[in-house]
């Protein structure tokens, strides 16, 4: 691959970054989501083209509005965070969460079971995070395989199961999830669900 100089950028950019980034501009003005979503995800990082967070939750928002489950998922982050130009609005992160969710989403149903936890942007529920931490779980996620363990170790809208507990840990710390690796190192040295 050939690199030239960017004075612009002030450092070397790859011509294929760039020439794959207009060529999903023409895809994305012709009102294409995928494409409106990638290029929204390249504004955020600056891949290929000069890095707008604002110029990124627009096309997220074109994207989200023909239902693409990322592109919701991305700009409810924008909205939670209050980033890209946007007030921060945890309601309208919420239902942008719920429709990427409702898509079978892992990351956003992680998300929206976190808020369901924390009552954040929507009334309290342990029950339904724990419902949207296990679909997410089985999906492979290793956050919502973390968090789910944590209900269980808990007895957070669910029955406590210590077993169950370290069963999730152990799925999430496969992952190389630092957060279940202690926990499960935890369980393991205080005899929790485990022999000691």
């Amino acid at each position: 691959m050939w690199a030239a100089y960017c004075f612009e950028y002030g450092k070397e950019v790859d011509q294929d970054i760039v020439e794959t980034a207009r060529l999903i501009r023409l895809a994305a003005e012709q009102g294409n989501a995928i494409a409106q979503f990638n290029l929204g995800v390249r504004y955020a990082d600056g891949t290929g083209v000069q890095r707008d967070e604002a110029e990124a939750v627009r096309l997220y928002r074109l994207s989200a509005e023909q239902g693409n489950e990322y592109a919701q998922f991305s700009l409810a982050r924008s909205y939670a965070d209050g980033t890209g130009g946007v007030q921060r609005d945890e309601v309208e992160a919420v239902r942008l969460y719920r429709l990427s969710a409702e898509q079978g989403n892992q990351y956003a149903q992680h998300y929206l079971a976190g808020c369901y936890a924390d009552g954040t942007g929507v009334q309290r529920d342990e029950a339904e995070a724990v419902r949207l931490y296990r679909l997410s779980a089985e999906q492979g996620n290793a956050k919502a395989q973390y968090s789910l363990g944590v209900c269980y170790a808990d007895g957070r809208g669910v029955q406590r199961d210590e077993v169950e507990a370290v069963r999730l840990y152990r799925l999430s710390a496969e992952e190389g999830y630092a957060y279940a690796q202690c926990n499960l190192g935890m369980c393991y040295a205080n005899g929790t669900g485990v022999q000691r």
